[in-house]
């Protein structure tokens, strides 16, 4: 088993002088994974409606692919996980171009957790649909894939157009791209496009069931065991 640590956004808050003790003490101390969350937006509680969510405007976040490329130039070792990367309230073609750059930055130590989110506001304010959020994760991972790993790229699908262009640089190895949540839904594509999946939960007869699911499934091929991410706040 291995151990990781999450990046306490809120706690460090706006200091890069904090950011920096903690990330370089958690490799020092051997943790093998430095996980951490997204999310773009956090809502007034007291706007119309009210609002029941699990954070809100107080709570930070900072944004994970900035903030892992900032992280790549202070470690060394430790492996760069976003659990989760809400992608598809995100371009895709934007996301290809700043997932290779922290790919190369951290020498290949990038591992891509993606999944759907929840936060309708979030989707609103970013100008993406949230009734489709599933459906186009599915081919953003086909997209992504592709810009990773090809040179120029000619591609029409229902939600992409790519004609005759391709990103420069791109990495030298292929960044793992892991599904987190569980969702039905969700495990499917994660069983048919992931490379592993982020419970985003504990051990539980939830998660065995859910893993034993994936186990079972035709083309879970591309899939290496779970990961169970531990974080502990001191």
């Amino acid at each position: 088993m291995e151990l990781g640590v999450v990046l306490p956004h809120n706690e460090i808050g706006n200091d890069p002088g904090a950011l920096k003790a903690y990330v370089q003490g958690a490799e020092a101390l051997g943790a093998r994974q430095l996980l951490i969350y997204d999310h773009v937006l956090g809502a007034d509680p007291n706007r119309p409606g009210g609002w029941r969510g699990v954070y809100d405007k107080d709570i930070a976040f900072h944004e994970p692919l900035t903030t892992l490329a900032f992280i790549a130039a202070l470690t060394e070792t430790i492996e760069l996980v976003t659990t989760i990367l809400i992608l598809p309230q995100r371009q895709t073609v934007l996301v290809a171009k700043q997932v290779a750059e922290v790919a190369i930055l951290s020498n290949n130590r990038l591992r891509l957790g993606v999944g759907t989110g929840w936060n309708k506001i979030e989707y609103e304010a970013l100008n993406e649909d949230f009734s489709t959020r599933g459906v186009r994760q599915s081919e953003q991972i086909e997209v992504l894939r592709a810009l990773l790993s090809e040179e120029v790229l000619d591609y029409t699908g229902k939600y992409h157009r790519i004609n005759q262009a391709g990103i420069n640089p791109r990495p030298s190895k292929p960044v793992p791209i892991w599904f987190g949540g569980s969702a039905p839904a969700l495990i499917r594509r994660c069983a048919r496009l992931g490379d592993g999946w982020i419970p985003l939960m504990g051990p539980s007869p939830a998660a065995a069931e859910i893993i034993a699911a994936l186990r079972q499934h035709s083309t879970f091929s591309r899939i290496t065991p779970p990961m169970f991410p531990l974080a502990r706040n001191s």
